[in-house]
């Protein structure tokens, strides 16, 4: 018999990831293993369960789709990612590609592309929704180097809890760290940013698509 393809859905919605569910699990070939709501989970479940295919949104709260890639990639180097969102813009293509991924479709085109899209990364190919093509290579044109690459990934994460309006207390609760680190985290970010204020970093953060 042959082996199925063991896939995670990383979705902050219940009812997307039921109907990704019903899409994939119609073959005999596609297994979904486990359900993760935000990109925290998915880190978490991806280690624990280790899946072939690591079906992810790209923008989800605590922990985006994009770091939560970077982080399963880093951790689990035959887990294959596949990036699903309602985004067409390139910015989200280009960073959750640079984070590991290996394909990207629109949530629109799932019931055409997912299970075709989730079979070629599971063989190591890569898939991306000819819908989005176009504004990958736009993007790809303009931006030679990107300001996220001077942050490490502690401090992509604090930025995200920043940029979803957190205080830097509610943070380090999260995190389990001390309010004082959370600061000097800030204060990092800022600098190397060359940020000046709270609504310069959300601007920021939502022009890279940590946040939307």
């Amino acid at each position: 018999m042959k082996k199925k393809i063991r896939i995670l859905l990383a979705d902050d919605h219940q009812m997307v990831r039921q109907g990704f569910r019903l899409i994939l699990e119609a073959l005999d070939d596609l297994e979904v293993i486990g359900e993760a709501g935000n990109g925290r989970e998915a880190v978490e479940m991806a280690a624990r369960l280790r899946p072939d295919v690591v079906v992810m949104d790209v923008t989800m709260p605590e922990l985006n789709g994009i770091e939560a890639t970077r982080r399963i990639r880093q951790a689990e180097p035959l887990t294959r990612v596949l990036a699903l969102s309602v985004h067409r813009d390139g910015v989200y293509v280009r960073e959750i590609i640079r984070a590991g991924a290996e394909g990207y479709i629109l949530k629109e085109s799932a019931d055409t592309e997912l299970i075709a899209a989730v079979r070629a990364v599971a063989q190591g190919n890569s898939y991306l929704s000819p819908e989005v093509a176009g504004a990958v290579l736009k993007d790809y044109r303009k931006h030679a180097t990107n300001p996220l690459d001077l942050l490490t990934s502690r401090e992509k994460e604090v930025l995200q809890w920043i940029a979803e309006g957190k205080t830097n207390k509610e943070i380090a609760s999260a995190l389990n760290l001390s309010v004082y680190t959370i600061d000097g985290h800030r204060t990092r970010i800022m600098e190397k940013l060359g940020l000046h204020s709270v609504g310069e970093l959300v601007r920021f953060a939502f022009r890279n698509g940590l946040v939307e």
